[in-house]
């Protein structure tokens, strides 16, 4: 009998049976595609051209991890945009943000000097709340389960709240209880500023930027950082499974037994404790604990049994919420896209960033609307990055490849099928970008297209759900997944929860795993369980 058995070989997973095993565990990852990673991965879509098929950007990993488990030595280097994002407009202008706060005013300032005047302000409010997030984000949250260790844990979060100043306060309730547009338009005046600042609150997120939370899906994606600077973004080279194989290895170093092609069928469980898994090829694991890093409701309603789960627990889950409204797509380019408002096809900085495709938020909530109605929005949102332009190991000299990530589209289609819908959503995706870069569509030489219903299928996102759970105030902290069991302990003894439907939540952050892996070791020792708690630094 092994000590623990993760279901799941993602970046989370991977993160939770390292540190598992560096404490001692013998530790078991069961993962069923061929390949470690879940959605962090790197693989060909066409001879020639690779990328990162699902997740395709990175930013929040958490730079403890990439410490602990020696990811550069295991070959992970992580390379910056030279800026952030490359929003053209529909009047033919475009604005750039990042590469210094300097330069990023003298672009917003071409749209409203006011604006510009105010973006120091904004960007210090958001690293004020930013630093309140990296802090609650790396501390296992407070459970009615866990008697006093709970209850101690939630007076000291609340204390950690009231120290803060009261204008950080209202930020803080600000962020997370409002829209993007009702914080943004606190802030500013100029319709392409608040589309590039507004962006990622429909990141992920099956909703409009009028859609109260949605700041708090905004605030999510800038609190981290990439090489020891708060906010950048990057490529890892080599692509995102450049993260999982360097994961990976630290395992093998750990002692971590991974298995490939182990499709789990479902959790055992023995006079009301999980005590191993049965495979799909009928093989069973024993273990002392099951730790799942699936989305919870692929847990709870397909590899639990139905009678060990109160009627509760199983209508909560029932309902909790999934489905991002993603369609992605993976495209080979004969030659870089040539924008009109910023013409050439040789790279450059705005080649290398983040390139958003919606001009203003009202486009943001048309394009959310349209997708409730008719399953897709005519005219969607679309954020393309090309990697290749910063790393030549993914396509052929000369040649591109392209990440598109694109929103919005229905997780299920009313009256339609996603497999009959596909070449015809991807061929509006394609036409999207043309419109503001006309050489694309020709350019495009290969793509593969993943609609909701195949990152489900593929990856197991529920939905096609990135975030494994939608990240609105009720699945949050201590409600992620379900209040009462957002500390990573299940319903069931001995299962345990370390995915990205756990606390901080979504994005390659590893976070969820660590912090399982904290509460995991401290209920192995009633005696260590407050050190185990309340040390975050220590795993």
């Amino acid at each position: 009998m092994t000590d623990a058995i993760l279901i799941g070989g993602g970046h989370n997973g991977l993160v939770c049976a390292y540190y598992l095993a560096r404490a001692g565990l013998t530790v078991t990852v069961c993962e069923r595609r061929h390949i470690p990673g879940g959605a962090a991965v790197t693989e060909a879509f066409m001879p020639g051209y690779r990328n990162s098929v699902a997740s395709y950007t990175v930013s929040l990993l958490h730079p403890d991890i990439i410490r602990d488990m020696s990811l550069a030595r295991h070959g992970l280097i992580i390379r910056e945009r030279p800026i952030s994002n490359f929003l053209p407009t529909e009047d033919g202008r475009y604005l750039k943000l990042g590469g210094g706060l300097a330069r990023s005013q003298a672009e917003v300032a071409k749209f409203a000097a006011k604006d510009a005047a105010r973006l120091p302000e904004y960007y210090a409010m958001l690293d004020r709340v930013g630093d309140v997030l990296r802090r609650f984000a790396t501390e296992i949250p407070p459970s009615s389960g866990d008697g006093l260790s709970g209850l101690a844990r939630a007076l000291l979060s609340a204390e950690a709240l009231r120290r803060e100043s009261l204008e950080t306060q209202r930020d803080i309730l600000d962020l997370f209880t409002k829209s993007a547009r009702a914080v943004l338009d606190e802030w500013f005046e100029s319709d392409p500023v608040k589309a590039v600042l507004g962006f990622d609150s429909v990141v992920g997120n099956y909703a409009s930027p009028d859609t109260p939370g949605s700041a708090y899906v905004l605030l999510h994606h800038t609190f981290g950082g990439v090489n020891g600077k708060r906010g950048e973004w990057g490529h890892a080279i080599g692509g995102m499974g450049a993260i999982t194989e360097a994961m990976a290895k630290a395992c093998g170093e750990a002692g971590v037994d991974l298995r490939m092609n182990a499709a789990v069928a479902r959790v055992v469980t023995r006079h009301g404790r999980a005590v191993g898994v049965r495979l799909t090829d009928g093989t069973q694991l024993a273990a002392k604990r099951i730790i799942a890093n699936v989305n919870p409701k692929l847990l709870f309603e397909h590899l639990v049994a139905p009678e060990d789960l109160a009627p509760d627990f199983r209508r909560r889950i029932g309902a909790y919420a999934c489905g991002s409204g993603t369609f992605r797509m993976n495209v080979a380019l004969r030659e870089l896209p040539d924008f009109t408002c910023l013409p050439g096809r040789e790279p450059a900085e705005h080649h290398q960033s983040g390139i958003i495709l919606a001009p203003s938020l009202d486009y943001m909530d048309r394009a959310y609307a349209d997708a409730r109605e008719h399953g897709w929005s005519r005219r969607p949102i679309v954020e393309m990055l090309i990697p290749s332009t910063v790393d030549e190991t993914l396509a052929p000299a000369g040649h591109h490849v392209a990440s598109l990530f694109c929103q919005h589209v229905a997780p299920v289609l009313p009256g339609r099928d996603w497999g009959v819908a596909k070449d015809e959503v991807a061929d509006l995706m394609i036409e999207t970008v043309t419109r503001f870069a006309p050489n694309f569509r020709a350019a495009v030489i290969g793509r593969m297209a993943l609609s909701p219903a195949d990152l489900e299928e593929r990856f197991g996102l529920i939905g096609g759900d990135i975030m494994h759970g939608a990240m609105r105030l009720d699945q949050l902290w201590a409600s992620r997944p379900v209040l009462g069991h957002g500390a990573y302990a299940g319903p069931i003894p001995g299962l345990y929860l370390c995915g990205a439907g756990t606390h901080p939540g979504g994005g390659v952050s590893g976070l969820p795993g660590r912090n399982a892996a904290r509460r995991i070791l401290a209920d192995r020792n009633p005696m260590r369980r407050w050190l185990g708690y309340f040390r975050p630094g220590r795993a």
